[in-house]
């Protein structure tokens, strides 16, 4: 493949990864707890959050979230880079260079795993949650970081599916997995520090989060079939005629 080819298809999975991460925290299993969260690794009451902040509640409220963010980041790029290392290993060792049973087997997955996400299927084991609940929250930064790694290891009914997707891109594609988990970080992230600063609007976007999942999950079969079908660099050599095409007409 060529090295145009290849960064067309590197620049397609990085905005998949993007709005897997940002379809995560705008899932109904993250956004309404937002403010709960935010008011028990911060000690801010809620309303003070969901008032008019000042520099200080801003000043808390931004530490603490690039905590609480950076321990999910080390779980999260964790478990890419462990995909990508099994994906690897499965890719070299058993089904040679190709790769293209492990790509159909994820394929298939990320499609149940989005019907799963849009309501449309039952999967009884992924709706059990696992995260740490903890009485006292330890106090400080420290505290904020443990209950950002036991966050990140909590298997929620969104957030699992989701990540899951993405785990199953890193695996069949081993060279940009670790990239991958990255940029669904960084599409956690966004959103989240952007919200960060006006709790008040969370109640409108939850209202409007069953759309939101659908929208995404319709995303998730559709990169799931592409994966089954190898369309992969079809869509990427159709990107690159239009692209050529644009910016040849703009030279004619």
């Amino acid at each position: 493949m060529g090295g145009i080819e290849g960064e067309t298809m590197l620049v397609v999975g990085m905005f998949l990864a993007i709005g897997a991460g940002a379809l995560s925290f705008l899932s109904p299993c993250v956004l309404p707890i937002f403010p709960a969260y935010m008011s028990y690794i911060t000690g801010i009451s809620v309303k003070e959050l969901q008032g008019e902040q000042n520099t200080q509640i801003r000043r808390t409220l931004l530490s603490h979230s690039l905590v609480f963010l950076a321990a999910v980041s080390l779980v999260f790029i964790g478990l890419g880079a462990g995909a990508s290392f099994l994906g690897n290993f499965i890719q070299d060792i058993l089904f040679g260079d190709t790769g293209l049973l492990i790509q159909r087997i994820a394929g298939v997955l990320i499609i149940i795993m989005g019907l799963f996400i849009a309501g449309w299927i039952n999967i009884p084991f992924l709706m059990r949650e696992h995260r740490v609940h903890a009485k006292t929250r330890p106090a400080g930064y420290a505290g904020t970081f443990l209950i950002g790694l036991g966050f990140a290891a909590g298997w929620t009914p969104c957030i699992g599916p989701i990540f899951g997707s993405i785990l199953l891109l890193a695996a069949s594609n081993p060279a940009h997995g670790i990239f991958y988990t990255v940029m669904y970080v960084v599409g956690f992230a966004l959103p989240f520090l952007v919200l960060t600063f006006f709790l008040g609007s969370t109640k409108w976007i939850v209202r409007h989060s069953g759309i939101i999942m659908k929208f995404g999950a319709i995303v998730m079969i559709i990169m799931g079939l592409v994966l089954f079908f190898g369309l992969l660099p079809v869509i990427t050599n159709y990107l690159l005629d239009l692209v050529e095409g644009t910016w040849l007409s703009r030279l004619g």
